[in-house]
């Protein structure tokens, strides 16, 4: 986000009367949800054929063979099993997570900032320092953690084609039908199964996904002023709203690629406890702990790191599409 697009109603509101202060905090609050949804799903139906690849190849077990040599083999292998929309298999549940997480994150951002400010670490009249940015992206991070959790889980158990004892893919799996078996095998406390890898995923994949999108901003905002030939078209840069679109577009693309790099390793770990045939999830050999170092002992640091260029290359386009759609929404939808 751009912090010029953010910090002017946070200023409006400081010296507005108490009842215009709630209503700014409600609308800003209902703008971060709606156009956060709308940001998150438009971004899932570019990423999640490279997701369902993903999780394919994360997932594959310990004991057997790797069914498939890399990323291209695998969508080979599933286009050629299932068409090219059985990558697409199990997306109503992601979508819904999407639209959650998405605007989960940028809500808790928003409360994150405001926390900073309430502290006096900061005045609402200048943007925040580029480390406090990163801090209420790791604060959004963690608390979205607790919704992405559940969606996760389900979507992971449909995207992996499972195999009867003889070998034979069974039919793929319903989102109705995995939440009726979790709550039948493992209760409520089931859904959550897998939290600790997201929440090191997202705590931590969200402060680089905010802090390197800041960060490029920030880049580009000097860059552009410096590259003025005059005065005046100095402060045009300065009061300009937003950055080009292409400058939007590589701050958004680096925040994606930061973000699902820095700890792919969690997301391997929490993919593949989360693919575990249900009714197994809750074994103890099934835990965080247990799973990374079963993982190191069968294939060592690249393990982790499965199905890691993939999903750094779907990241490109999603992230940017996802920032470029929030901030075009907020600038000029705005809710009054």
């Amino acid at each position: 986000m751009d912090p010029a697009s953010t910090l002017n109603p946070l200023s409006q509101a400081a010296t507005a009367p108490m009842h215009l202060k709630s209503r700014t905090a409600v609308t800003e609050a209902v703008e971060d949800i709606l156009y956060g949804s709308i940001a998150g799903v438009v971004g899932k139906y570019i990423e999640y054929p490279f997701d369902t690849v993903k999780v394919r190849l994360q997932s594959q077990p310990d004991q057997l063979p790797l069914q498939y040599k890399g990323p291209v083999d695998c969508f080979r292998q599933s286009i050629r099993a299932d068409g090219f929309l059985g990558l697409y298999r199990g997306i109503s549940a992601p979508l819904i997570g999407a639209a959650l997480e998405n605007s989960s994150l940028f809500f808790w951002e928003r409360l994150g900032r405001a926390a900073i400010y309430a502290s006096g670490y900061a005045t609402r009249e200048q943007p925040l320092p580029l480390s406090a940015l990163w801090m209420t992206g790791a604060f959004s991070g963690a608390m979205t953690s607790l919704v992405l959790t559940p969606v996760e889980l389900v979507k992971c158990k449909i995207q992996v084609p499972a195999k009867t004892g003889d070998g034979v893919v069974r039919a793929p799996l319903k989102p109705a039908a995995v939440i009726k078996d979790i709550w039948r095998h493992q209760g409520w406390r089931g859904f959550w199964h897998g939290q600790l890898g997201t929440l090191i995923r997202e705590s931590g994949g969200c402060a680089a996904w905010f802090g390197s999108k800041e960060t490029v901003s920030k880049f580009f905002r000097e860059w552009n002023e410096r590259s003025a030939r005059t005065e005046e078209e100095r402060e045009k840069v300065r009061a300009a709203d937003a950055l080009p679109l292409w400058q939007q577009a590589v701050a958004g693309a680096t925040a994606g690629m930061s973000y699902n790099f820095l700890f792919f390793p969690a997301d391997t770990v929490k993919s593949r406890m989360q693919t575990t045939p249900i009714g197994e999830s809750a074994a103890p050999q099934k835990t965080f702990a247990r799973e990374t170092a079963a993982l190191w002992k069968q294939a060592g640091l690249k393990g982790f790191y499965r199905g890691c260029g993939i999903t750094v290359l779907r990241s490109v386009p999603s992230s940017a599409f996802i920032f470029m759609v929030y901030d075009g929404l907020k600038k000029y939808f705005p809710m009054q």
